[in-house]
């Protein structure tokens, strides 16, 4: 009986065992199934995992989750990521402290970093490498970028890293920290996976790349994660990507890369940063507060003291800070108000408050109204512009303009509503601190003066210049400083003026009027509307430039003569000014013969006169070029720099360009509430027309001399390869410098360049102690987003041609 009754009991163990075999039999099949299917809309990134092991790792998962519960998951991925590390195939290019987070000075500063950290992780972990997938024309440089590294940096304690792992057409990103609640990715693996101690990797909702950090996090919990649409480095026009060899994308970096960047690391941390002593102070401008030049001028007749003296050798020291200076008021608030502290001058409040140009009130500088011409508001003598000339369109048929003498730029920073750019310029200190109360606001803005040179601007580009008011002696001297703006001036644009000689009957005012009547009638330009505003008691004369050459011609006096046609009107850096007139342009494809496009629609239509005959900055046909070229930023901008590199756009509103070309850059940020300054070096090849037939606007610099800007006036440079062409030329230190000078501090510097001149430059910014933000290499090109610090130096170096 016993031996029966135990017969019977082995049977039922033999028949559950079997029925326990078919059931885990049936679901390996289903996940089996489920994989293939998988796979076949997702391709694998980390081809040097077998799927045996794949699948064993999924199974400890699963076991994992049930045994343990997701607190330990989070805790066994974060050792995961410390024991096994995140960069098994980066060839180790940077120096290793790119790869580590810094510690703060001040420890109580960690817990203020904490939450600012773990919105730029999550944003971190969407910027993925689907940049890989190769672009239609090649790399300026006739490079490729590979191999990356991105970082971010915890004040006060160690720094959160994120890497991207790449195996041909694709990469996954590995995220150190997740929700408790979030679940296992069973599209992502992991090598060297020990039994006790499964782990999960997750890939990033990429169904849309404009959420915020919050609403992914909470996506990720409940969304597939099919394919990623987030780039760190998003392959461009320049560029084409997936090329290297297994080698290259290996865990082992050649000795002599390790050398070669550990060599440039330590030249560059040499640098022993001091503060300038000067007289200008916190307001220094090198290239125009060279005293030692300006005193040894034989005339100022002609505004020359305050144009550009840049000293022999620019200065490497860093400018001092105001006290009291703290994080700028964000736009638009930043149109009605800044901080005194940033800009401490009283001076133009107390000589114009009447006049409601700025007014001191509490700790901030108020701006009531619109200026001297426009007591009422910028608005109301916008429109009323408007109505006197319908034909000037504001932001359609009128979109880049020159305000002459901005004062502190409300005509300019009120244009913004109607669709306009304004280039707005006057001298510095002509009225204390007006450019810099211009660009504090946010509005775009310049120093300098119609004196004994050209603009740094090409010919026939603005659409209108506007002067209310700003006291430019046009008549004198035949007219030199109206044929200035007559060479900017596209033809067709108007010339805007309101100013006494106008609307005011006295005896000097008069004889103004009488003079630029006949001077404007001498260039052929058409008065095409003299009214008056009775709100604010001002009038407005407003002057067509010709569109033909028909009326030179018919002339009684050739006064003012003709330019000879060797005379390039483009020509614009350190060139004299002449008494003289360019011809308009009457062959249907040259440029100036035509009006653009109107806005926005010239932004993205290539210009008429690119012709395929002609070769681009990149090699190809120059509508291709250029066609290629905004591609390429479009979707850099939106897979990457707006949602991958951690930056708060919200905060940003004064953005330079510091090596633009086509100004695709700059369009591909057309929908934010931001300006951006191209920059085309003078030795670069002059695109900057184009730029402003897109309806953009920017300038022509040396960036081996200061740039003609007020310190802490940008909120974010972008440099594309200009550093590694301009330390050819001039001491990198000097232009890390200048950077450091016009860049606001927590503003952020985006730089694209070669991997040794990525070192360098990271080099010497964290020796200023700059975070770095991120880093990223492939093959010889890399990308580096970094923010600039409060930190001053202690020491101070006198600059003698400085001192007053």
């Amino acid at each position: 009986m016993a031996i029966g009754k135990y017969s019977r009991v082995d049977n039922r163990r033999s028949s559950y065992c079997s029925t326990v075999t078919i059931v885990v039999f049936v679901a390996l099949c289903l996940v089996g199934l489920w994989m293939m299917m998988t796979s076949s809309v997702v391709p694998v990134q980390n081809v040097d995992v077998p799927q045996e092991e794949n699948n064993e790792v999924k199974e400890q998962i699963t076991k994992k989750i049930k045994k343990e519960g997701n607190d330990e998951l989070s805790n066994d991925k974060a050792k995961y990521s410390k024991d096994n590390g995140q960069f098994d195939d980066n060839p180790g290019d940077l120096p290793e402290d790119v790869t580590k987070g810094e510690s703060s000075d001040s420890g109580s500063q960690n817990e203020e970093k904490q939450d600012e950290n773990s919105k730029f992780q999550t944003q971190l972990k969407e910027s993925l490498e689907e940049e890989s997938k190769p672009e239609d024309v090649e790399n300026k440089n006739g490079v490729e970028e590979s191999n990356s590294e991105s970082e971010t940096k915890n004040e006060g304690g160690d720094g959160d890293t994120t890497s991207q792992d790449e195996s041909g057409e694709g990469s996954e990103e590995k995220k150190g920290d997740s929700d408790d609640n979030e679940k296992p990715n069973s599209e992502e693996s992991e090598k060297n996976v020990e039994e006790n101690e499964s782990k999960i990797e997750e890939k990033v909702d990429p169904n849309d790349s404009n959420e915020t950090s919050s609403d992914l996090d909470e996506k990720d919990q409940t969304m597939p994660k099919d394919q990623n649409q987030t780039e760190v480095f998003p392959s461009g026009a320049q560029s084409e990507l997936l090329k290297e060899t297994t080698t290259q994308n290996g865990a082992f970096s050649t000795q002599a890369a390790e050398s070669k960047n550990e060599k440039a690391s330590q030249q560059s941390s040499q640098v022993n940063w001091k503060l300038c002593n000067i007289t200008a102070g916190p307001d220094y401008i090198p290239c125009l507060d060279n005293m030692q030049a300006i005193k040894s001028l034989t005339s100022t007749k002609h505004y020359e003291h305050r144009e550009r003296h840049c000293p022999e050798k620019p200065p490497t020291c860093l400018v001092s800070l105001p006290e009291g200076y703290k994080r700028s008021v964000e736009w638009p608030n930043s149109r009605e108000k800044i901080w005194y502290y940033n800009v401490p001058h009283t001076k133009l409040a107390q000589v114009k408050g009447h006049q409601n140009w700025v007014k001191l009130t509490g700790e901030y500088l108020t701006f009531p109204g619109g200026g001297t011409q426009f007591k009422h508001g910028a608005l109301h003598y916008i429109d009323f512009i408007q109505e006197s000339v319908p034909d000037i369109a504001w932001g359609k048929q009128t979109r880049v303009i020159l305000d002459v003498g901005c004062g502190v730029a409300s005509f300019g920073g009120f244009l913004f509503d109607r669709g306009v750019l304004a280039m707005s310029l006057a001298p510095k200190d002509e009225h204390e601190a007006q450019v810099q109360f211009a660009l504090e606001r946010g509005i775009p803005a310049i120093s300098a003066v119609m004196g004994t040179t050209r603009l740094p601007f090409p010919g026939q580009v603005f659409d209108a210049v506007h002067c209310a008011r700003c006291r430019v002696p046009w008549h004198i001297e035949g007219g030199k400083l109206l044929l200035e703006l007559n060479r900017v001036l596209r033809p067709g644009g108007l010339f805007v003026w309101s100013a006494t000689p106008v609307y005011q009957k006295l005896d000097e005012d008069v004889q103004i009027w009488n003079e630029m009547s006949k001077l404007t009638k001498a260039m052929c330009w058409e008065l095409i509307s003299i009214n008056k505003d009775t709100l604010n008691g001002v009038g407005v004369a407003t002057y067509r430039k010709p569109t033909t050459n028909k009326c030179y011609k018919k002339r009684e006096t050739p006064e003012p003569p003709l330019c000879a046609n060797s005379d390039d009107p483009n020509a614009a850096w350190y060139v004299p000014l002449r008494v003289c007139m360019h011809k308009v342009p009457t062959e249907s494809e040259v440029r100036g013969s035509q009006w653009p496009e109107q806005w926005p629609e010239r932004l993205e239509k290539t210009p008429y006169w690119l012709l395929s005959t002609q070769t681009g900055v990149y090699g190809k046909p120059a509508p291709e070029d250029f066609a290629a070229d905004y591609k390429h930023w479009k979707r850099v901008v939106s897979k990457s720099y707006l949602t991958g590199i951690g930056i708060d756009w919200k905060t940003v509103r004064n953005v330079m360009d510091m090596r633009s070309v086509y100004g695709g850059f700059a369009a591909a940020l057309k929908d934010l509430s931001i300006w951006v300054m191209n920059v085309v070096s003078v030795d670069a090849p002059d695109t900057l027309p184009i730029i402003y037939e897109r309806g953009l606007f920017g300038i022509y610099h040396d960036w081996c001399e200061s740039f003609s800007t007020y310190p802490r006036t940008y909120d974010l440079l972008h440099a594309d390869h200009l550093f590694s062409k301009v330390k050819t030329k001039c001491k990198l230190e000097a232009v890390v410098a200048e950077v450091d000078r016009i860049l606001r501090p927590e503003g952020k510097l985006i730089v694209r360049d070669d991997v040794e001149t990525i070192s360098q430059l990271e080099s010497m910014l964290r020796s200023m102690q700059w975070e770095v933000r991120l880093t990223y290499t492939k093959d010889n090109e890399g990308l580096l987003c970094i923010q600039k610090s409060m930190w001053r130096p202690a020491e101070s170096e006198t600059l003698t041609y400085a001192i007053a």
